[in-house]
């Protein structure tokens, strides 16, 4: 009699592997896991070192903090540093001139960079290569270069020391443009083409159908857009020359630096201040934000 073991047949023997692979994860992969967990617990805990400590210093007073910069817990917790952003320099003036820049900065982005986008990517017209070509030559521009020009046009404007001057330069970005265009190219146009048969014109095509496709790529835009505008510094520093029109990046360095140096505990509980903002708006659109990336990704 043979063995049983010796005439299994290749088909039996391609079942029992794919058993083996179906029964777990082996201990090769395990390791693996186990030591890519590892790595990204580190720059996790890399990553939030700084604000946690910028976070724990915000409570220690400036002598604390000049006697033992490297040092974690505060000996004697303070909230004077708060207080006196929340009092003394009314912190909330800043921060409704920060808030009220950056929305509408947003806004215009989202309306702007996603009717562009939407052109570049299902509109036929003359020089449209052209001008996707100009946007990405644009995207590669530093903003240092357009800096000078730009507030010598808004100088002319007469518009130095105004809301205006702050929000319109920003209302369309070219990595808005580049990312609308990149999602709406994967819209199937018979979808466009049933919404004409029906007696839609471009304008409704685009706000009935067209946009409410765009969740993720709108929320990630918001973000990156709020981002940017709420953590601007050096724009609103010269666009804005008077107190009133300060917004918090500008008050926050204008303010932190006392008759004898610097207030360092200051500047970190402003900095908590500026950033909490940031954060609850990541937290709120996180999901909208990766799924739009990764969407545009892929195209």
């Amino acid at each position: 009699m043979t063995d049983p073991t010796t005439t299994t047949s290749p088909a039996a023997r391609s079942v029992r592997k794919a058993r083996g692979r179906d029964a777990g994860p082996t201990a090769a992969s395990r390791r693996a896991r186990v030591l890519t967990y590892a790595v990204l617990a580190v720059a996790l805990v890399a990553t939030l070192m700084p604000f946690a400590w910028m976070l724990l210093g915000s409570f220690k007073t400036q002598g604390e903090l000049l006697r033992d910069p490297s040092g974690w817990l505060p000996k004697s917790p303070t909230l004077s540093n708060y207080a006196t952003w929340l009092g003394d320099l009314h912190i909330g003036h800043y921060f409704l001139n920060s808030l009220f820049v950056a929305v509408f900065t947003v806004l215009g982005n989202l309306v702007f960079c996603s009717m562009i986008g939407y052109a570049l990517a299902k509109l036929d017209f003359p020089g449209k290569r052209l001008l996707f070509a100009l946007v990405m030559i644009t995207l590669m521009v530093p903003g240092v270069v357009t800096f000078v020009p730009l507030f010598v046009m808004v100088a002319k404007m007469q518009m130095v020391n105004t809301y205006p001057a702050m929000i319109l330069p920003f209302l369309a970005s070219p990595l808005g443009v580049f990312l609308m265009r990149q999602f709406m190219l994967g819209i199937p146009d018979s979808l466009l083409e049933a919404a004409r048969i029906d007696g839609a014109g471009q304008i409704r095509t685009f706000t009935r159908i067209v946009m409410p496709l765009c969740g993720p790529p709108l929320a990630t835009l918001a973000i990156l857009t709020f981002l940017g505008s709420w953590n601007s510094f050096l724009w609103p520093l010269v666009a804005a020359q008077t107190q009133d029109k300060y917004t918090l990046p500008v008050a926050l360095a204008l303010y932190s630096q006392g008759q004898y140096g610097t207030q360092y505990g200051l500047m970190l509980a402003g900095s908590v201040l500026v950033i909490a903002p940031i954060v609850a708006l990541f937290m709120a659109l996180q999901r909208f934000f990766v799924q739009g990336v990764a969407t545009v990704g892929i195209k």
